[in-house]
């Protein structure tokens, strides 16, 4: 395994940003990390990069256990480089940028020239081989880092959400020189984001933080609400001020409901009306992930649902439809 955690923790004060029982990442593929703001993401991958030390918990790589005391540390952020949101390049030329870590390697000058080539051709920024870094776009900038970051040799690769500050145009590219960097030239790849659409156009694996932990439920049906009685004295989640979901729960007031999209029952029959926490509405959004199909259901407010492939082949569903989602007591969790 490229990656193993036991038991890791961080912990800032009393806050606990990441808490995580037991999670393996293997080596050579490209893993999706999703979750929504503060969820401990960024967090994670300086952990990953052996940039920050966790709390309590044990991380190996390759094997071996991080020992976040001692000087092994040099080698290892040898082998792992992180590409940020706002990467920061010398105000030089793009080549001079990419010739630093070639010098710090100690490669011979002879040898670098090309080495630059074959890295910005990669990324698609050779004609700007001789320009100043520090007038590209934000896109130019991220491909840069990119090649800066190749140019280091390393065994992983992580990115913490590599197209959030950049157009059309530069997403595509990037979206294609991850995939390229993987498959071409075997480099694992770890990068954050939150889009699910592009988790899975590029990732073998997507993991869901939320509030530090691993969840299974995906992070767009987490919604703020708050938990009122009604005329029964029967317990409620207003979500948004628009839907109302029966739920089973001690707490009371303003709360976070997680509402899992692979139990959530999705039917054309609006009949299923009458049932509890069944609530019609519109398909908006079909969209294909590997094994199973994405559906986005408007009915007041945005649910997902996750249906497999084979389920889904006899449904007969399309876009525009109108639809109903019933959300059992299982898929619904209070936080």
């Amino acid at each position: 395994m490229l990656y193993e955690l036991r038991s890791l923790k961080k912990t800032y004060g009393e806050r606990t940003v990441l808490d995580i029982g037991e999670l393996s990442l293997a080596a050579g593929k490209v893993l999706g990390i999703m979750g929504p703001n503060g969820a401990g993401k960024t967090t994670l991958l300086e952990i990953l990069a052996f940039l920050q030390a966790p709390t309590s918990g044990e991380l190996q790589f390759n094997g071996k256990k991080v020992d976040f005391s001692n000087n092994g540390l040099i080698q290892l952020r040898r082998k792992v480089v992180i590409v940020g949101q706002h990467p920061i390049l010398f105000t030089a030329t793009v080549s001079k940028n990419l010739e630093f870590p070639l010098g710090i390697r100690k490669l011979p000058k002879v040898n670098r020239e090309k080495i630059i080539e074959e890295l910005l051709d990669l990324v698609g920024m050779r004609p700007f081989q001789n320009s100043r870094a520090h007038r590209l776009s934000g896109g130019e900038t991220q491909r840069v880092a990119i090649a800066r970051a190749l140019a280091c040799s390393p065994e992983v690769i992580l990115f913490d959400e590599p197209t959030a500050n950049v157009d059309v145009e530069n997403q595509i590219a990037i979206e294609r020189i991850i995939q390229e960097i993987n498959r071409e030239k075997g480099i694992s790849v770890i990068f954050t984001t939150h889009d699910m659409i592009q988790a899975s156009r590029l990732a073998d694996q997507t993991l869901f933080l939320f509030d530090g932990k691993i969840t299974h439920s995906t992070y767009e049906n987490i919604f703020n609400g708050r938990i009122e009685l009604d005329d029964n004295r029967e317990k409620y989640c207003l979500i948004q001020n628009r839907l109302r979901l029966g739920v089973q729960t001690n707490k009371e007031g303003p709360v976070r409901i997680l509402i899992d999209p692979t139990l959530v029952k999705i039917t054309i029959d609006e009949g299923a009306a009458t049932t509890e926490n069944t609530f019609c509405g519109k398909l908006i959004q079909l969209t294909d992930e590997r094994n199973r199909v994405r559906a986005l259901v408007d009915v007041g407010i945005p649910i997902s649902v996750l249906i497999p492939k084979e389920q889904f082949k006899n449904m007969c569903l399309s876009p525009g439809e109108a639809v109903c989602l019933t959300c059992p007591t299982e898929s619904i969790k209070i936080i």
